[in-house]
């Protein structure tokens, strides 16, 4: 009876080992970078931590299919290392001998792969599923609100608007100052202008300085005189 139940614990073993190795069928590496994660509160990878990733395994089998009947046993883990780093199946308890399909192992792994980072306090770089994409980070919101954003640019632009007007508003006044402070210049000054009357020259009388035509004053001092 002993020897009967070696033999089968041997054969089972075998066909384990056949199942789980690297880069078998439907085999998955599995890479943990826990010191990188945690730093001084780094955990030691051990027996318990294997049997933790089985359970979140067969969890995310069961979770992805209501028909998956899979159980912590049915996960084979292989070949692992000190740096931490394995490889893993998934077998068919219902058949012998036969792993569930790669594609849908990776299916379940994505559909769960927060709460399988979350049991382990890592993220998708520092638990890598070699075979498997990383899950989608979600989307990073601003610091600030975009409608306090879209506020502050309409009240620039209102703003830069008001000044823009303010300032062609003074440029157009100072400019039509100038004009009318020239234009009194000119009628001030009042150009003098010479006309010939009788073969004798007049100057036009200035009304505004005054100004006596030289000719009336010359024949004035004239008769004074007499």
């Amino acid at each position: 009876m002993l020897r009967v139940l070696l033999l089968t614990l041997s054969v089972v073993a075998i066909a384990d080992a056949e199942l789980c190795k690297p880069d078998a069928q439907n085999a998955f590496k599995v890479r943990l970078s826990i010191k990188t994660a945690l730093g001084d509160n780094a955990y030691a990878w051990d027996a318990n931590e294997e049997f933790l990733f089985k359970a979140m395994v067969a969890f995310a089998m069961r979770k992805y299919s209501s028909k998956s009947t899979t159980q912590i046993s049915d996960v084979l883990l292989c070949n692992v290392t000190d740096r931490v780093s394995f490889w893993f199946v998934v077998t068919d308890s219902s058949k012998n001998v036969t792993t569930v399909p790669g594609s849908e192992v990776e299916a379940a792994i994505r559909m769960n792969r927060n709460r399988i980072n979350n049991a382990f306090l890592l993220s998708d770089k520092t638990l890598q599923f070699l075979k498997i994409t990383s899950t989608l980070s979600p989307p990073v919101e601003p610091s600030t609100p975009v409608w306090l954003i879209v506020f502050g640019v309409v009240l620039c632009l209102t703003v830069a608007g008001i000044v823009f007007l303010v300032v062609a508003g003074i440029r157009q006044r100072k400019k039509k100052n100038k004009e009318s402070t020239e234009r009194e210049n000119l009628e001030e000054k009042g150009e003098v202008t010479v006309t010939v009357e009788n073969g004798i020259p007049c100057e036009a009388l200035d009304l505004k300085a005054g100004h006596i035509n030289g000719v009336f004053a010359a024949d004035d001092e004239r008769f004074t005189s007499l």
